[in-house]
């Protein structure tokens, strides 16, 4: 572990970051480089980050490979250390008394953390990068977010207005990572014509968890096959994840079309260059997809009691990330009981050719670069624009109050 240096060192400016998951530190490393860049002052990185932000200069709280950078989907069993590690947390931040707070996804966690450093001192100014999914479901954290977060940076374009008609907290739209990546996931010259060559490549991309390639592998084998029975021969990419390449070389193995499994980014960033078409399991993939323009399906396929869970809790028109964005249903969504090889196909098989289904969506992604505001300053320059704004002023005051300090209460 880094040890943590003392702040009020002349001249420095002092922002605490704290990111628990590979997203988050990814994000908060393109932060900091952006802020130094960006500053007139010097600024110096203190808090809870992974190997990509402690690479960028991050001063850590705590060891890397402790801190469980990969989730919290082990809650129950992880539950003692995270709240161990949110106290550490919360007296470091409150011990420094950093020129800003900045937390980064991880809303069950962050926001925790953030409410507690609002409540013993509320002049440190606390920013949240990636707003949580109130369009999606509990509604009422947007309201309760106004309490402690003086800022929200959104990845979405249409998270501004829901946080206005929420009564969340002030939120500006920075941008969504993949807006950096846009280029890589377009074609040039060359793989245009691939695209629109024979054998058409259809990617198939059954998600990125042990249980969505468990339950989707086999109804995508079918469906992929149905659909060449259609429109003839196929080329199936299947992207995956290092972790999980001998499950899904597994579960495709008896696949009636035998795919090429790609791993590395780069491979799989040069398949959506070319693919025709997709079959998707929807998520931030769909939006991924639309980005580098190709038409697909998505789908998903839960338990039954999920399914339930998930009805009564989630209130989207959508649940594609790619249709909400777009602000139109124009992919098509086949979940639950409509997620079968048959219905899969019908849908998909209109989007190999010349039809009105493919052009629809085609038009419809090419509206993406206005929405997303792709082409203009990155997503990390934006938001250390507003962090900087929003540092909190040098003064004299030092120490922690000695009784609680209620916030906008």
């Amino acid at each position: 572990m880094t040890a943590m240096q003392s702040s009020g060192a002349s001249g420095e400016r002092e922002i605490f970051l704290i990111a628990v998951e590979e997203s988050g530190d990814r994000l908060g490393a393109a932060l900091m480089r952006a802020l130094r860049q960006r500053s007139a002052e010097p600024l110096r990185f203190s808090g809870v980050g992974g190997h990509q932000m402690t690479g960028a200069g991050l001063d850590t709280l705590l060891p890397v490979d402790d801190f469980s950078i990969i989730g919290f989907t082990a809650i129950p069993a992880r539950l003692p250390r995270i709240i161990s590690h949110m106290i550490t947390t919360v007296r470091a931040v409150l011990a420094r008394r950093p020129h800003a707070l900045v937390i980064i996804d991880s809303p069950g966690y962050t926001l925790r953390v953030a409410r507690f450093v609002r409540w013993f001192d509320p002049s440190i100014p606390i920013i949240d990068y990636v707003s949580p999914s109130v369009w999606a479901w509990r509604a009422g954290r947007a309201r309760s977010m106004r309490r402690s977060i003086d800022h929200a940076l959104a990845l979405l374009p249409f998270e501004p207005g829901v946080h206005r008609e929420l009564g969340g907290p002030p939120c500006t739209y920075v941008g969504h990572p993949l807006i950096e990546e846009a280029a890589k996931l377009r074609p040039d010259a060359t793989e245009a014509q691939r695209r629109l060559a024979d054998p058409p490549v259809v990617l198939a991309m059954p998600g990125s968890r042990s249980g969505e390639v468990t339950k989707l592998a086999d109804i995508f084998g079918e469906t992929l096959a149905r659909v060449s029975k259609r429109v003839g021969p196929i080329e199936v990419v299947v992207p995956t994840v290092p972790h999980l390449l001998a499950q899904v070389t597994k579960a495709t193995s008896d696949w009636a079309i035998k795919p090429r499994i790609v791993v590395e980014l780069a491979d799989k960033q040069a398949a959506l260059r070319i693919a025709r078409a997709a079959l998707a399991k929807s998520g931030t993939t769909t939006l991924e997809l639309a980005v580098a323009g190709v038409p697909m399906v998505a789908t998903y396929k839960v338990s039954p009691l999920e399914a339930v869970v998930i009805k009564r809790l989630v209130r989207v028109p959508s649940y594609i990330l790619a249709n909400l964005v777009i602000g139109e249903n124009v992919v098509p969504e086949l979940v639950q009981d409509d997620c079968t090889p048959e219905k899969l196909a019908d849908a998909l098989a209109p989007l190999i050719g010349d039809s009105p289904q493919r052009r629809q969506q085609v038009e419809a992604f090419a509206s993406l670069d206005a929405i997303m505001e792709i082409g203009s300053r990155t997503p990390a320059a934006r938001a250390a624009d507003i962090v900087l704004g929003l540092l909190r002023r040098p003064d004299t005051g030092s120490g922690i109050p000695l009784a609680p300090r209620p916030a906008n209460r």
